[in-house]
């Protein structure tokens, strides 16, 4: 039986990090496409050359010609300027639209039965472009950005805590951004939650941390963004829907509703499997986390507005 395929738009930072750590789980073949032909196919063939030590033995194929992700399962879109230091995720609204809807169209035309993850910021807002675009099933175009927040607060109540990571379980939800949900209540180590463990101040502080966790990055960095955790992040995304294991994880996803929004991409727990986002979970929020969720979706609305009115000029 033929392997899935998992196609990669955008052999960038994350792009190509997202393909190496795709490719050491060993679940589908990979193609990166990217409009610098020689970049992706160097990158692919470095990855190739890895394979042998790190024993993988995916296909792995750079290009620039877009019908090469024929008959793709997931179709990543990573394609896009990153943030600069001082940059909003909304300052990248205009140059990123237009290159997430050019990649979309290209995925409706070869790809009509992939599920899509949008990377490319601001995330919510591009999910809009690639729905809208593509003209796929709801269920089949998701926001990468829960299962990174959730992960970037998961390391830092470990750090806190001095626990192992890996025994913290986080949930974020809301827009990829500034006014994103941590859920102190829904965050536990252990089985344990964390406001039985920290006082309110080092929560607040944790979850401050969080919020700025990837403008933090891009302070360091100066001249780019984080990728490393963006990429593990849609490793998991994608290791869930190929191999359909539905897969509990804040994903923005479109809500029709739910959590009292409607028509916007927000991030919110979601069971990933083969079809996509199989089914969207309603947490009980009390009252001042719903409110900050609603805010968060007010956000995201102010975004949808500004892509609204930018592709009615152009």
């Amino acid at each position: 039986m033929p392997r899935k395929k998992v196609s990669i738009i955008g052999a960038g930072q994350v792009g190509a990090t997202a393909a190496y750590y795709i490719a050491e789980k060993i679940i589908a073949d990979i193609v990166m496409v990217d409009i610098n032909e020689g970049l992706t196919r160097a990158k692919a063939l470095d990855f190739l050359h890895a394979g042998p030590m790190r024993r993988y033995d995916v296909l792995i194929e750079g290009t620039d010609d877009y019908s090469r992700i024929e008959e793709s399962a997931v179709v990543v879109i990573t394609a896009g300027v990153p943030r600069k230091p001082g940059m909003d995720r909304m300052d990248l609204l205009k140059v990123n639209a237009g290159i997430v809807k050019t990649a979309s169209e290209n995925i409706g035309t070869y790809a009509p039965n992939a599920t899509v993850i949008v990377v490319s910021n601001p995330l919510d807002v591009m999910c809009h472009v690639a729905f809208r675009t593509t003209g796929f099933a709801v269920r089949r175009v998701i926001g990468m950005a829960g299962i990174l927040d959730s992960t970037r607060f998961r390391y830092f109540v470990a750090e806190e805590l001095g626990c192992a990571p890996s025994d913290v379980h986080a949930m974020v939800l809301g827009g990829h951004g500034d006014q994103m949900v941590p859920l102190p209540r829904f965050t536990t180590v252990a089985g344990i939650p964390i406001p039985q463990l920290l006082n309110p101040q080092t929560i607040e502080r944790l979850v401050d941390r969080t919020r700025n966790g990837g403008a933090e990055i891009v302070a360091h960095l100066k001249t780019g963004s984080a990728y490393f955790a963006p990429a593990a992040s849609v490793a998991e995304m994608v290791e869930a829907i190929v191999t359909d294991r539905k897969a509990l994880a804040p994903c923005a996803a479109f809500l029709r509703g739910e959590y009292g929004i409607e028509n916007l991409f927000i991030g919110v727990p979601v069971l990933l499997g083969k079809n996509g986002i199989e089914r969207i979970l309603e947490l009980e929020l009390d009252e001042s986390e719903m409110l900050l969720l609603q805010k968060s979706a007010e956000a995201v609305g102010k975004g949808v507005r500004e892509l609204d009115t930018f592709f009615r000029l152009n």
